[in-house]
Formats: C-alpha cells, structure tokens, sequence
C-alpha cells in the first residue's frame, strides 16, 4: 500500500548557516537512501516556501485565486515522501526515522488506491 509522508515544520525568517543546511541534507539523504534500500521509496520533494504558494478555489463558477498558502500556520508543508508499506505500522516505522520528526511533525496517510491507475 502507498503512503504519503508529509513533512512539517516552522519555516526559518533566513536561511540557516551552511553547516547546519550540510548537517540536515545529509540527514535526508540516508533516510532517502535508507527507503531506497528497504524498497519504500516511490517519490518525495521538497517544496518551496509558502511565500510562493497560490491558493485556488472555485465559487459559483468564479475562479478566485490568493497568494499564498491556505491556511495560516505555525508549522508550514515543507516537503513529502511518497513510500510503499505493508500496512500502516509499517509506514510509521518508516516515517518515524524521518529527520523533520526531530524538529517538526511527521503526518502519515494512506493513499486512495484507484483502480486502472
């Protein structure tokens, strides 16, 4: 069964120093390589800012569009892994060795099987 794993957190008013970007890329990167070998990993990216997001809904047939992202949070969707798991246990196992868990919140959600896709 897939699932996808996303990842939230605060984001930063600046980047952070150099190493600490080196520290937390090599963090993602064995986790990547840790689902790759377990044969989990499916997809997963990391998102720009909410600063770029464009929020869409549609009203009485009227597109209205806002900058920005739809709801106001603390903690902003910063990226996700799209994995393949057994069951969900499985996929918290899994998503539970995730660095954002470390400093942000890890949600994990079954994906909707639709047949012929």
């Amino acid at each position: 069964m897939r699932y996808l794993v996303l990842i939230y957190g605060e984001e930063l008013a600046s980047p952070p120093p150099p190493e600490r970007l080196a520290e937390v890329g090599a963090a993602y990167e064995a986790f990547t390589t840790m689902l790759r070998d377990r044969g989990a990993f499916v997809d997963g990216d990391e998102l720009q800012p909410t600063t770029t997001a464009t929020t869409i809904q549609v009203r009485d047939g009227r597109t209205l569009i806002t900058d920005g992202p739809f709801a106001e949070t603390k903690e902003a969707l910063g990226g996700y892994y799209l994995i393949e798991a057994a069951d969900l246990d499985a996929a918290i196992e899994l998503a539970s060795a995730c660095p954002g868990a470390r400093w942000g919140s890890i949600e994990v959600r079954p994906v909707v099987a639709v047949p012929g896709m």
